[in-house]
């Protein structure tokens, strides 16, 4: 069977299918591992073992609710407040369906440590590959926005107080420092201070902006349907931004695999997405009510002068323990990779810790550069959702489950709606992929073109 082939194959090249602490054969090792090697090994796996289905949600929490929540308002003002319900709604519930599949691959091959390892089982080797890039590109592109949102953070709270760069430099060194820590359960701790944090910068602004509009005295102009001459391009910038919220099953293997029961993992995206959902839902809705068609993106914008200082100033620190995180995830890949067959895996030795840091901090740097060449929120998010959240939560979800956990044809009467619900997952991933990275190349270039946008590394505060 092919499920059975592509088990044996990946069992061959992958860490995880190797016992280092008690085998004297390892692939790519020496025969014969000194016993401070074994207990270093053995101390690694019990360190890298440690979650349960509540760390594993707040993990999920950290590593998800975060930017895609300030992008929501935007979205519904672009496409009105009856799509952007539906959308807000409808996207949820399939992520969670996306991610309960990309949970049941995890169970049924549990040497999958990443998404690029699931990515072998259906292509192989150019699978590996193929999305083992998409993998670190996208956890990049989180970091570099991350960055992008704490350099807006500063420049609010300071009134442009120093050049752009000084504050994007800045804002790299807090990710890099926050993405150290290289274990999921040492990041749980800090999720709670990420949830309160970022649930109090929306509260604020939902309350500022209800104020505010009471005080005018004056209705906002919120409509219940797209705004006027709504072109393709701006449509689908807000539909992947909406996309870009619902983006957790990217980490969910890896935050698996250090489950000591995986099996519970139900419990954590159902939670997880129904949270989502109802804050990203009244987020958008309340906002756009109260602001109207000119609410900005990040949503902590449209505050107000005073209050956009204080909401984005309690909101320091989901910006920047959520944004470490995808650090340490395509950390965490790219390390184990390179180090498989030793262990420096574990970083817990100083080769380890030492190669671990510079690694970090490159990928830091790079996703610094990005910030700067993409310069603009909305697009930047909708980049990132059109290549690569399309397939981590979309299409990829639905191929797994014709290749890998379907049992018997398709088209039988146990398996037909899930085989037509698949097949609609996939067709909305091929529609982001497609769509969005056509609108979000073209509203980058609109945007340089009419000089609407700050240019790229300036010290030009953000408009």
């Amino acid at each position: 069977m092919a499920d059975t082939k592509n088990e044996k194959m990946f069992e061959s090249d992958s860490p995880s299918a190797r016992d280092m602490g008690s085998s004297t054969e390892v692939v790519g090792q020496v025969s014969d591992i000194s016993g401070f090697e074994k207990q270093k090994a053995e101390l690694g796996s019990a360190h890298f073992n440690r979650l349960g289905w509540k760390r594993l949600t707040v993990v999920l929490i950290v590593e998800a609710i975060a930017l895609g929540s300030l992008s929501m308002p935007a979205a519904f003002a672009t496409l009105g407040m009856v799509a952007g319900t539906i959308l807000s709604v409808g996207l949820g519930l399939v992520a969670i369906y996306t991610s309960y599949v990309v949970g049941q691959v995890k169970l049924k091959f549990p040497e999958v440590q990443h998404y690029a390892d699931a990515g072998r089982l259906i292509m192989g080797k150019f699978g590996y590959e193929l999305v083992g890039s998409m993998f670190v590109l996208q956890l990049t592109f989180l970091v570099g926005s991350h960055c992008l949102t704490g350099t807006i953070a500063f420049q609010n709270i300071s009134n442009n107080g120093a050049c752009s760069l000084v504050f994007g430099v800045v804002s790299a060194i807090i990710l890099l420092l926050l993405a150290i820590p290289p274990s999921f359960a040492e990041v749980a701790i800090l999720g709670y201070i990420d949830f309160v944090s970022i649930m109090a910068a929306i509260f604020i602004t939902i309350i500022a902006t209800g104020v505010q509009r009471t005080d005018i005295g004056v209705v906002s102009g919120w409509s219940a349907w797209p705004e006027e001459n709504l072109t393709f391009t701006k449509a689908f910038i807000a539909i992947t931004n909406i996309v870009f919220a619902y983006s957790f099953a990217i980490c969910q293997f890896s935050f698996m695999d250090e489950m000591h029961t995986p099996k519970h993992f139900v419990k954590s995206i159902w939670a997880l997405g129904l949270i989502e959902i109802v804050i990203y839902t009244l987020t958008g809705a309340l906002i756009y009510a109260f602001v109207g068609p000119e609410v900005k993106s990040p949503a902590l914008l449209s505050a107000g002068p005073l209050v956009s200082k204080i909401a984005f100033g309690i909101a320091l620190p989901v910006i920047f323990i959520s944004g470490s995180i995808n650090g340490t995830v395509v950390g965490r890949y790219i390390h184990g990779r390179v180090y498989r067959d030793s262990v420096t895996r574990f970083i817990n030795t100083t080769k380890g810790w030492v190669t671990w840091i510079v690694l970090i901090t490159v990928i830091t740097v790079i996703a610094w550069v990005i910030a700067e060449a993409i310069p603009f929120f909305s697009d930047l998010l909708a980049i990132s959702s059109a290549l690569f959240i399309s397939g981590f939560t979309f299409y990829f979800p639905a191929v797994f489950w014709f290749m890998l956990i379907k049992e018997g044809p398709w088209y039988a009467k146990e398996n037909i709606y899930k085989a037509v619900l698949n097949a609609i997952v996939f067709l909305i991933g091929m529609i982001v992929l497609v769509g969005g990275t056509y609108a979000s190349i073209v509203d980058i270039i609109d945007g340089y073109t009419t000089g609407t946008v700050r240019g790229a590394f300036t010290c030009a505060p953000f408009e």
